[in-house]
């Protein structure tokens, strides 16, 4: 496993299991495969409601909790927004039951933003959150968060695929010192991407699948990723992806595939701002 080194020294690997849309009762076992099959990076999240789930996969592993690196997110909270972040916190570290994480996420740009991040950096200085950063956060508001706050985000998790990108993203907080991490780095199946021509023939090529051409695609690209999956063998086989390498022409055609768009939402869509306004989790 190749890792990367976040802003503030911590190291966290390259790919991980991520446990999005996986219900409660089936995640158990499914963080049990995954790390079974060697994941030691595990991205959870309150609005999930599966966080009780991983923490019970984590306790019977057996594995020293010194070699996992648990992300979970908050959720937007009400005001008052430092005092209800500490809060929910403190509800996701004991329903992981964990004693720290290893990197807490604001899970959107909503709400009283800053907030919610004077609150998390708080935790960080006091150890409960080794590392902390942002999901979902467009360059503009990245770079205004960066600027008036005293510890700048360690990861921006962010949709990012074949056909959505963000290579200026990247550059934005590679030159702020952020880590750039993939939510939806298959998505999820959509433009028909295991299926497609060009995916397909550089898997061929290398005798791997599509999935396995995307990770490595991200991997190459220095993106930290979470796939998501049920499966055993699907777990496994999105765990190989060390053994080989695209080439930088096989680089540079999938770079031809980029919209440049969402394939899900804008979060600068005002009609997605009210969408969110609305949704509160009792986390």
């Amino acid at each position: 496993m190749r890792n990367v080194t976040l802003n503030n020294g911590v190291e966290i690997p390259i790919l991980g299991f991520g446990v999005y849309q996986i219900p409660a009762e089936e995640t158990e076992q499914a963080v049990t495969a995954a790390l079974a099959a060697g994941y030691r990076l595990l991205d959870t999240a309150a609005a999930y409601g599966n966080e009780e789930a991983v923490g019970r996969a984590i306790k019977k592993s057996g594995i020293p909790r010194a070699e996992l690196c648990v992300t979970t997110k908050l959720w937007i909270q009400d005001a008052p927004a430092e005092e209800n972040t500490r809060r929910a916190f403190e509800r996701s570290l004991a329903r992981l039951g964990l004693d720290h994480v290893d990197l807490y996420l604001m899970h959107q740009p909503y709400g009283d933003v800053y907030g919610q991040w004077r609150a998390m950096e708080e935790l960080n200085r006091e150890g409960l959150a080794r590392a902390i950063g942002v999901t979902n956060f467009y360059p503009d508001r990245l770079a205004d968060l960066t600027l008036n706050n005293e510890i700048t985000p360690a990861v921006n998790q962010i949709e990012t695929h074949p056909f959505f990108q963000r290579t200026a993203d990247q550059d934005l907080m590679r030159a702020r010192g952020v880590q750039i991490q993939s939510w939806g780095g298959f998505a999820e199946g959509r433009n028909d991407l295991f299926t497609h021509p060009l995916l397909s023939e550089i898997g061929a090529r290398h005798g791997k699948s599509v999935a396995q051409v995307v990770l490595r695609w991200l991997i190459q690209r220095d993106v930290v990723a979470i796939p998501k999956s049920v499966r055993p063998e699907r777990m496994a086989e999105n765990f190989d992806v060390f053994d080989f390498a695209l080439t930088d022409d096989q680089m540079a055609a999938i770079a031809t595939l980029d919209t440049g768009k969402s394939l899900f939402f804008d979060h600068r869509d005002p009609a997605m701002t009210d969408w969110f306004a609305q949704r509160r989790i009792d986390a």
